[in-house]
């Protein structure tokens, strides 16, 4: 058999009254034999409280505290599967509607947060980048030019160069180069 202590506050914030699981006693042959405290099971009067797994253990986010350090409640593991109270304002012996235990912002949450965000910043450089490229259609001039280029020791390059007269070096160009001037 378990014993639960409820309270009930009044809080101006919310402009309710709210109930708390203060303490949970496990009776064995009409005595106690372990006393857990309760910690963040509350809710508003008016509703019930919801939690899939309320634990006295550690992997399962302790929701119930042993008491003292000395005391025999460490002795028990305790945990309820789909737990539901409701301590005030039950009507046609039916829970009202539930709050529940799980939070809306989770460690998986946040995470999935930041990595939106980061995204979210990849994507924005990347269309400004886009936005602010300087198209080269425009300034993009192909000229069929002469490129000139110092004799070379190669000897089987003899047919696609032709000799050049200029004043002191030899230069020789080639006949298929093309030159392209590109102006940003």
């Amino acid at each position: 058999i378990f014993r639960f202590l409820l309270t009930t506050s009044y809080y101006q914030l919310s402009v309710q009254n709210w109930f708390s699981l203060h303490r949970l006693q496990l009776l064995y042959n009409h005595s106690v034999q372990a006393t857990f405290n309760a910690t963040r099971i509350y809710a508003p009067s008016s509703y019930s409280y919801h939690c899939d797994r309320v634990s006295s253990l550690q992997r399962y986010d302790a929701l119930l505290i042993p008491s003292s350090a000395n005391d025999v409640s460490k002795l028990w593991e305790v945990t309820f599967i789909d737990f539901q109270i409701q301590g005030f304002n039950i009507q046609e012996g039916h829970f009202a509607y539930a709050k529940d235990c799980a939070s809306f912002f989770s460690p998986a949450i946040l995470m999935g947060l930041v990595m939106s965000l980061i995204l979210l910043l990849v994507l924005a450089y990347a269309l400004h980048m886009l936005i602010h490229l300087k198209s080269l259609d425009r300034h993009y001039e192909c000229k069929a030019s002469p490129a000139y280029f110092v004799q070379m020791k190669d000897s089987d390059m003899g047919d696609e160069k032709e000799p050049l007269r200029s004043s002191g070096n030899e230069s020789y160009e080639l006949r298929s180069q093309q030159f392209c001037k590109i102006y940003i």
